[in-house]
């Protein structure tokens, strides 16, 4: 044997043998494979994937030799196969919920109806035709099986549901797809239609007394033999898996609560039906074993379903509500027992039996209560804002806005009540280190806020504050003591350098926790004398916190001096601290004192210490633009930036953080021409920051000649690209076939997304943001290449249409970043119209419908002063009303259909009137008839109701046409102003629905 044979040998043997999967022909050749394959403790293929592929196969079409596509042969092999799906389901004893969830609608249709067919249900006859007491049982338990999977289907088609996106390799299933959901459709509609007639069978079946039993493995086989004995078993009263009248019922009674359930989102009376239904089935549930027998009922949900349903009724049961915390809150608001109610809170807030979203919900709802006039309520209100704002804190979140609010003018009460809910609601047994801390944050980050000295002080005397203080307490008190025997601050000091003698009395310990918490430059130098007096080490090393960037380190530990070493060191890690927590007064100080220090004997860490300086002078600035501080910045700044920028000394340490925010602010204050040809080419090339500030700052300035922002436009968009792109490999598999692996980050970028994505949230100037989500628009239309669905921008055209190499373009990270770009450019400015029709746009092409039509009507509303002048055409042009009509027919408003169809330039009516024939429609109808102004619409609505015999809404069609102001005799201008006034009136009726 070779080397190499050896070496094979070896790693094989190394692997655990996997068995291959059973193919589904091979159950074709053995039948008697099948049961031995689903009685193995894991069946690969799993149970659910042998019902798909087994009907999968039966139901593919054939070729006839004229190569046209026929249906499905009947003959011996497909009916094998559906019989064999059959026995799969029977072996999993028809459990609707593994069906449900392993296998589409079609698929599970398909097996249904083959049910259906074997259990001899007659052809051609409506089930609710059908006497069930009179048929064989096992064909009434087939019926009985389909109605309740069809009214289950209905109900679980109404919940919301993600919808799966394909990315660039799955476009090609896109057609199969496609089919399939309007497959799922077609049965949906159909079960609909129907459902009046599964409810009714159900009901019938709740009267029928006896037992009822189901096909099993035995039981199919016995059909496929085809004999008179078989038939005649199957159909008598003792094959098949016996299933009790009380299991049945209880299954039924729970099917039905659910659609009854459904229903009463239209009818609310039906509640009352659904609550029933649960409460028989809970009562059935108490007495049966369903380990047992056949079983799809959700328990969890049902207790879920019968609370909401007790909730919806108004009917509860005393003794139930005293057990369940829900119910205990649900009673305590209908017998307005407000003071139990907020123990209850206060109690939760220890055992967090309640979800946090509940319980906003509860103080919403009182809210609601006091915002209507009962002014009772208001006490109670603030009491829950407290409850509510402790468990936040506990939770590690934020307060909600209600809570800061109160806390603007709070009562001596308010604060005393929230002390006491802050100490009742930590667990003195179980109280772990993290809940102590968020506490103690919470009421030191509330005596922060409180502008009442008295208050504070109330706050910071109890004795929660004070059992709750971390170690910085501890050290701020020994600090305390310490001063009694240094007197640092007897006089003041006239220099930095002209410092006093100090007491030697004073331990080591102690003048480093002082050197810890001090701020002041001459008080750290005079402690860190003292220290090297005492003993000499590096006293950098003090407090592991201290950092300096990686830059500097070595310049500044190449200090010689070990005193200057450590005041160098320890200045500025002081100073970066303070301004990353934005105390810029003492990092200022911090910095200057430094600068005062390294100027004598360092030209290079003098250079490094106005960088930094500068670097702070900037982030203070920004900072304070950021509070509403819009000024422009003072001349002496902008000059150091640019200083800064135009800066050729070679060998000197520089941090890219100072270039980008450079950067970034000479963006901000529209500094595009400087930035564009001044910087020099050397630290253009050094710096990312820098480099992609100029090429934003090139392509906003040519931004109003088209021909050169192309041209500059170009280069910065191939930069993005590359920063967009993966980098793929190729690798061998085992199997010898190749394999492409796709690395997130792309090293071919000039930066990783992450940090390109940073860079950009801390641009605030409107022209830069707008051309950076011109530019990702554009990527993303490239990328999705979906024409009819592509979101819009300003200045797109400036872009490339075209990409080389589209497959190395992360199409996820491009979306992502679109999403993430406008989400903080709207954070700036809400009322910017072009961002707004973006955002509406990204909604629209994800499906998120209601969200589209809400960023459409808000783009509408910023530049129309909320609709009382018209919107101007550029804004609503005849693409973003097509839109926002399919958004509302998506979402099945189909008069605010009709209605904008009128907005367009030229009416279309084949839209609106097939709008208008809609019957299910989840807006108000009628009374959206008085905004329409076209008379040919109010005419075909007249028409309409008057089929349907609606006399009521036809009448209002009419009182809408008989209008003077639509007369088509009137003059133009007449019309017109008719026409504006309808339009103005709607927009604001449905922008308070989807605002």
């Amino acid at each position: 044997m070779s080397a190499e044979a050896a070496d094979r040998e070896a790693v094989s043997g190394s692997r655990p043998c996997t068995p291959p999967q059973t193919s589904w022909f091979e159950f074709l050749l053995d039948p008697s494979l099948l049961e031995q394959h689903l009685l193995g403790p894991h069946p690969d293929p799993s149970p659910v994937q042998l019902i798909i592929q087994f009907l999968e196969q039966a139901s593919k079409p054939s070729v006839n030799e004229q190569n046209q596509v026929q249906p499905p042969v009947d003959n011996r092999r497909n009916r094998t196969l559906k019989l064999m799906a059959l026995k799969v389901a029977a072996h999993l004893r028809w459990d609707l919920n593994i069906l449900e969830k392993g296998l589409t609608i079609p698929v599970l249709n398909m097996l249904l109806n083959e049910l259906l067919c074997v259990s001899r249900v007659p052809p051609g006859v409506k089930h609710v035709d059908l006497d069930l007491s009179t048929l064989p049982p096992t064909t009434a338990m087939a019926m009985l099986i389909y109605n309740r999977w069809a009214i289950r289907t209905i109900v679980l088609s109404s919940f919301p549901e993600k919808q799966t996106k394909p990315g660039p390799h799955q476009l090609n299933m896109m057609n199969l797809v496609q089919q399939e959901k309007e497959l799922t459709e077609n049965i949906l509609s159909v079960l609909r239609e129907q459902a009046t007639d599964s409810i009714m069978v159900l009901e019938r079946a709740l009267n029928i007394k006896k037992d009822f039993y189901i096909h099993t493995l035995r039981t199919l086989d016995l059909l496929a033999a085809d004999s008179s004995t078989a038939n005649g078993e199957t159909e008598s009263s003792t094959a098949g898996l016996h299933i009790s009248a009380d299991h049945l019922h209880c299954q039924v009674h729970y099917d039905l609560g659910g659609i009854y359930f459904q229903q009463g989102c239209s009818e609310t009376s039906v509640y009352e039906k659904a609550r029933e239904h649960f409460r028989m089935a809970r009562e059935l549930l108490t007495k049966l074993d369903f380990s047992a027998s056949l079983c799809c009922l959700d328990e969890q949900r049902l207790a879920g379903y019968w609370s909401a349903c007790r909730t919806l009724t108004g009917t509860s049961d005393p003794n139930e509500s005293q057990h369940t915390p829900y119910g205990q809150i649900s009673g305590f608001m209908r017998n307005h027992s407000y003071e139990a109610l907020i123990e209850a809170f206060i109690r939760d807030n220890v055992t967090f039996s309640l979800p946090n979203s509940f319980r906003h919900s509860i103080q919403l709802e009182l809210l609601h209560k006091l915002q209507q006039g009962d002014r009772a309520l208001e006490e109670v209100c603030h009491k829950l804002c407290v409850c509510n704002a402790v468990r936040d804190a506990l939770e590690g979140g934020v307060p909600c806005v209600s809570f800061h609010q109160l806390l603007l003018k709070p009562s001596k009460n308010t604060i005393s009540f929230l002390l006491e809910v802050c100490s009742r609601s930590l667990d003195k047994e179980h109280l772990s280190e993290m809940s102590k801390r968020k506490m103690a944050l919470f009421i030191k980050t509330v005596c922060d806020r409180l502008e009442d000295i008295s208050l504070a002080f109330m706050v910071s005397s109890h004795k929660l504050f004070n059992e709750l203080q971390d170690e910085e307490k501890i050290l701020i008190e020994q600090m305390r003591k310490s001063s009694a025997t240094v007197n640092l601050s007897a006089k003041p000091l006239p220099s930095f350098y002209d410092i006093p003698a100090v007491s030697a009395s004073v331990n080591i310990s102690q003048l480093e926790q002082q050197l810890i918490l001090s701020l002041d430059a001459r008080h750290i130098r005079q402690i860190l004398i003292e220290l090297h007096g005492i003993a000499e080490r590096p006293f950098w090393r003090v407090n592991s916190k201290w950092e300096v960037p990686v830059d500097y380190v070595n310049v500044i530990l190449a200090i010689k001096e070990n005193l200057t070493r450590d005041l160098v060191f320890i200045l500025l890690a002081k100073g970066l601290h303070c301004i990353s927590i934005k105390d810029f007064v003492h990092s200022r100080q911090l910095f200057t004192a430094c600068l005062e220090l390294v100027t004598e004997f360092s030209p290079k860490l003098r250079q490094v210490m106005l960088n930094e300086l500068l670097l702070m002078e900037v982030r203070a600035h920004k900072a304070g633009a950021v509070e509403g501080n819009m000024e422009r910045p003072p001349s002496d700044l902008v000059s150091r930036v640019r200083g800064y920028l135009e800066m050729r000394i070679h060998d000197l340490p520089l941090r890219q953080v100072v270039g980008e925010e450079c950067a970034v602010f000479m963006l901000n204050w529209r500094e595009n021409e400087y930035l564009t040809l001044q910087v020099p080419q050397s630290l253009v090339n050094n710096n990312p920051y820098i480099k992609l500030g100029q090429l934003i700052a090139s392509t906003c300035k040519e931004l109003p000649g088209p021909k050169d922002s192309r041209r500059t436009a170009k280069e910065l968009w191939e930069v993005v690209v590359q920063i967009c792109s993966v980098s793929s490999q190729h690798k061998r598999t085992n199997e010898g076939r190749v394999s492409l692996l796709k690395q997130r980050e792309s090293s071919l970028g000039i930066l990783p997304r992450s940090k390109f994505m940073t860079f950009m949230k801390k641009l605030r100037e409107p022209l830069v943001l707008t051309t950076l989500i011109s530019l990702f628009v554009r990527l993303h239309s490239i990328v999705r290449d979906d024409i009819v669905n592509e979101v819009t921008a300003e200045h797109i055209s400036i872009w490339p249409s075209s990409l080389a190499n589209l497959q190395a373009v992360d199409v996820e990270a491009v979306v992502v970043t679109l999403k993430e770009l406008v989400n903080y450019a709207l954070s700036l400015n809400p009322n910017n119209q072009s961002w707004l029709c973006t955002q509406a746009d990204i909604y629209f092409v994800t499906n998120q419908y209601s969200a589209a039509m809400h960023y459409y009507l808000q783009a509408g509303t910023v530049c129309s002063d909320y609709f009382t002048k018209p919107v101007p055409p550029d804004v609503y042009t005849d693409q973003v009303l097509k839109r926002m009509i399919k958004c509302c027919s998506l979402l099945n408003c189909h008069t605010q259909v009709a209605v904008l169809c009128q907005f367009l330039r030229e009416v279309d009516y084949m839209t609106a009137f097939k709008a208008l024939q809609e019957q299910n429609s989840h807006d108000s109808m009628d009374s959206f008839y008085d905004y329409i102004w076209d008379v040919t619409i109010l005419e075909y609505l007249t028409y309409i109701h008057h089929k349907r015999g609606e006399s009521d809404k036809r009448q209002v069609a009419i009182k809408a046409i008989g209008q003077t102001e639509l007369n088509s005799s009137n003059p133009e201008e007449v019309l017109q102003l008719a026409a504006q006034k309808r339009k103005k009136k709607f927009l604001q009726a449905i922008a308070k629905l989807y605002f």
